[in-house]
């Protein structure tokens, strides 16, 4: 499992990419690897606002339909329409070309309710719940 050392994560498996006042976020190594095959995603609307913890897109695998938590409050300013047509980036490349939506912080302290990549193996090794 790869878990980037630049990145922050939540209990439920998205990881967010800070760059100065957005997140980049996306689905964990973990979370695609549980998920199996992804098949489809249901990118949020740009220009929604989202809370920390709530619902903002799915991910349908083979095994499952999944949601995805935002880390963040804000509003979501990017969606990545690359995997509207090709899900399997999720797969290939989570933290890459596989990454979901970006979201502009209402909140910057937010971040620091995420687990860093020592406290998010650790989540991991324990049984990710």
């Amino acid at each position: 499992m790869n878990f980037p050392a630049d990145l922050k994560y939540t209990k439920t498996h998205e990881y967010a990419r800070v760059e100065g006042n957005q997140v980049v976020v996306g689905v964990t190594d973990y979370a695609q690897d549980q998920l199996g095959d992804i098949v489809y995603v249901e990118l949020p609307e740009v220009g929604r606002e989202v809370k920390a913890g709530e619902v903002f897109c799915t991910v349908e695998s083979v095994k499952a339909v999944s949601d995805c938590y935002a880390p963040v409050s804000g509003k979501i300013v990017k969606v990545n329409e690359k995997v509207q047509d090709s899900p399997d980036l999720l797969n290939k490349d989570p933290y890459g070309e596989g990454w979901i939506a970006v979201i502009e912080m209402k909140d910057p302290s937010e971040l620091e309710n995420l687990m860093d990549q020592k406290a998010y193996t650790k989540h991991v090794e324990e049984g990710g719940h």
